[in-house]
């Protein structure tokens, strides 16, 4: 299955609404979710998007400034975390923020999206 067809409507209508910046960051994140795992499927919950196997595994959430790249079962991250970038002081959700496309590192998101998702699958 290819990356769009793993998309939502809701999300794409969600996206279009979006400050051209953090749209553009926004676009990158989630096309790197969908691309970090094929199990991933995309939802649309509390007004944002959400992606789940196996239960909530990570998620988008905009604000003016900057993009959340968070994680349901964040607080099982943290060892791994040794850039500390993962944010949050909840029960377990943690999240990283996104303020400039330079922030963006794929190859660690991806790492964390890949072991959140193994957290789903024990």
């Amino acid at each position: 299955m290819t990356y769009r067809e793993r998309t939502m409507k809701e999300v794409d209508e969600w996206l279009e609404g979006l400050p051209e910046n953090i749209q553009e960051m926004t676009l990158v994140l989630r096309k790197l979710i969908l691309d970090a795992s094929p199990k991933l499927k995309e939802e649309y919950k509390w007004s944002m998007p959400n992606y789940s196997n196996n239960g909530l595994v990570c998620y988008l959430q905009t604000a003016k400034k900057h993009v959340n790249l968070g994680f349901h079962q964040g607080i099982e991250l943290e060892e791994m975390d040794v850039h500390h970038l993962l944010q949050g002081s909840g029960k377990t959700m943690r999240h990283i923020q996104i303020k400039k496309m330079e922030d963006i590192q794929p190859d660690l998101f991806t790492s964390f999206i890949q072991a959140a998702v193994a957290i789903n699958e024990k």
